[in-house]
């Protein structure tokens, strides 16, 4: 189902209106929880309801969604990976692309990029490298690893003289797409060739968005990419939604922010919402989502919520 676009309305790359202005005291950490568990969610909206997923007979084709941010630091890697656990235990079949030169989605799976002779650059940038000699196994059951390490940044550049630079990914999925019901882009933080890969091989993008100031004024910029890439790329390409993280809802910036998203984006604002918590740094040094580290924790009831949102979507 297409998603009208929240820039709507507005002048291409222009700010969306943030008037932050204090309304109420900051609650106690109770009052904070039991409005998390009333009918309003933290998103300021009654909660909606999400049917269960329904079982599938077949797996495929894949739905191809990327995680996309120019800023750091947004728990676009965090959201990757807990989100694909989270679908699999769904019965979904997930393949999670590491697409940053960093290699923090592989480590956060418990793999050391600098060990690995060949990642997704090979795949590629190499023609006789195929995508299944490079798809690792995790441990969470139905999802798998595309890895990346610091070769994958020598790729921007030597890209820029190929044909069809832009369709690099794409070409490199389309002989998987068969075999996974969802494939998880985690991109780099900015908006580079890498990152117009990413967008141009996917049917939705995924927006994490840490629930802070400074983050909120550079989606406008993103959505921006988004449209530039649906009008000379991927007219398929929508916005899956928005997903906040790093919330506290103790705290009036956290809740004002969240305010102004719900009002500037509506709908496409996920109802399931990340809250800060310690959990989600023990799962790095883990290697493991946090619906297997934690599986009873709010983070990993969290990301069940926000699976069974994005197979409704």
């Amino acid at each position: 189902m297409s998603t009208p676009s929240p820039s709507a309305g507005r002048p291409r790359g222009a700010a969306v209106d943030l008037g932050l202005t204090p309304r109420a005291a900051d609650p106690t950490e109770e009052e904070a929880l039991e409005a998390l568990e009333g009918e309003i969610g933290p998103t300021g909206r009654p909660r909606r309801h999400v049917p269960d997923p329904p079982l599938l007979d077949r797996h495929g084709p894949a739905t191809v969604l990327a995680m996309c941010n120019q800023k750091g630091g947004v728990g676009k890697t965090t959201s990757t990976i807990n989100l694909g656990a989270a679908l699999a235990e769904c019965g979904r079949r997930v393949l999670l692309v590491d697409f940053d030169p960093q290699g923090a989605l592989s480590v956060g799976l418990g793999v050391y990029p600098h060990h690995l002779d060949t990642t997704i650059y090979n795949v590629i940038m190499e023609r006789q490298v195929s995508v299944q000699e490079v798809v690792q196994e995790t441990s969470t059951e139905g999802m798998y690893l595309l890895p990346s390490n610091i070769d994958l940044s020598a790729a921007e550049v030597q890209l820029v003289v190929e044909v069809g630079r832009e369709q690099a990914l794409a070409r490199a999925l389309r002989p998987v797409l068969a075999d996974y019901d969802y494939i998880l882009v985690d991109c780099q933080p900015s908006l580079g060739l890498l990152t117009v890969n990413a967008l141009a091989a996917a049917h939705g993008v995924l927006i994490p968005l840490e629930c802070e100031f400074f983050s909120l004024r550079g989606v406008a910029l993103l959505i921006d990419t988004i449209e530039k890439v649906r009008e000379r790329l991927n007219p398929d390409l929508e916005i899956t939604g928005i997903l906040a993280t790093m919330f506290d809802p103790r705290t009036l910036h956290s809740r004002e922010v969240m305010a102004r998203v719900v009002e500037a984006f509506g709908d496409i604002v996920f109802d399931t919402v990340i809250n800060r918590t310690v959990r989600f740094p023990e799962t790095t040094v883990a290697g493991e989502p946090i619906t297997r580290w934690a599986p009873r924790s709010a983070g990993a009831k969290a990301y069940r919520a926000l699976a069974r949102e994005v197979i409704a979507r």
